[in-house]
């Protein structure tokens, strides 16, 4: 089963351009997830203590996706954005939570993943700094 962590605290560091959400209450580890744009591409930095992973996509995907994304009752990502070796997953839940799984995969046999909730208020603020136009739901 996956443990998720919730990140709940946004902080925009205007000297560097880093956009930084984190967990308010106090963790040991103090897992974040950082992003900073360069030029047509998003750096994308999730640690949890010594552990990182680093992740370079395109901007315009990664904002394409999140402006796409709908709650799906039983799925937890419903969208990717970057190759088959390095992908960050994302999913909407029915609460506005945003799920985050930045993974790295090694091959068939395994990967590493980070399993992130960002909740509805910091979602809104990292919404609004990268900036995501968000599509209205699909009329059926």
């Amino acid at each position: 089963m996956r443990n998720f962590f919730t990140l709940d605290q946004v902080v925009v560091n205007e000297e560097v351009g880093v956009l930084t959400v984190s967990a308010s209450q106090d963790s040991e580890h103090n897992p974040m997830l950082s992003l900073r744009r360069e030029g047509s591409y998003i750096a994308i930095s999730v640690s949890y203590g010594p552990l990182e992973v680093a992740l370079r996509p395109r901007f315009s995907d990664v904002a394409r996706v999140l402006g796409r994304l709908h709650p799906v009752g039983a799925l937890q990502t419903t969208r990717q954005v970057g190759t088959g070796q390095a992908y960050l997953a994302l999913g909407l839940r029915e609460d506005q939570t945003l799920v985050v799984r930045p993974t790295i995969v090694a091959d068939a046999t395994g990967h590493f993943c980070f399993n992130l909730l960002i909740t509805h208020e910091a979602r809104k603020k990292l919404f609004d700094w990268l900036p995501v136009e968000v599509e209205s739901e699909p009329s059926n």
